[in-house]
């Protein structure tokens, strides 16, 4: 399980309640430019269209730009690929408490698939940010002082 992205802002600025794992939707080249690494997965959500789960602010940028479809756009919503259980319930959850469903990370599977760990989370406010950070220099200084 190779990790190839990482929303490191998700983890500072959300609550993470339950984690999900979802596969993607994607094109042969953006395939190829997601094994690269070069996906953007900062400031992106998931939002429901019908019954179905699409990823969106994401960023994949062309494999080679020179040789890219004149109509391909970098930053289209993707589908994530969820059993109808899961849809469900994560839409009911949405709805009913005002929570938001956020990809935490890109990965591969042994497989060679490429997967999505997404999150239900519930947005920090400023004071719980700073009770973060605040925790975080604790534990540095500590580690400092041995």
């Amino acid at each position: 399980m190779a990790e190839l992205t990482k929303n490191r802002k998700a983890y500072f600025n959300y609550e993470i309640l339950e984690k999900f794992q979802a596969g993607l939707v994607l094109t042969g080249p953006e395939v190829k430019s997601v094994r690269l690494g070069r996906m953007q997965l900062a400031g992106s959500f998931c939002r429901f269209q019908g019954e179905e789960l699409f990823l969106s602010g994401t960023t994949i940028p062309p494999y080679q730009p020179k040789n890219t479809k004149p109509n391909y756009d970098p930053a289209r919503p993707r589908k994530l690929l969820l059993q109808k259980k899961e849809l469900s319930y994560l839409s009911g959850k949405v709805r009913e408490r005002g929570l938001t469903v956020l990809p935490l990370k890109v990965y591969t599977t042994d497989k060679g698939n490429i997967k999505v760990e997404i999150a239900l989370a519930k947005g920090k406010k400023k004071w719980d940010k700073r009770e973060a950070i605040k925790k975080r220099e604790a534990v540095r200084e500590m580690k400092q002082a041995l």
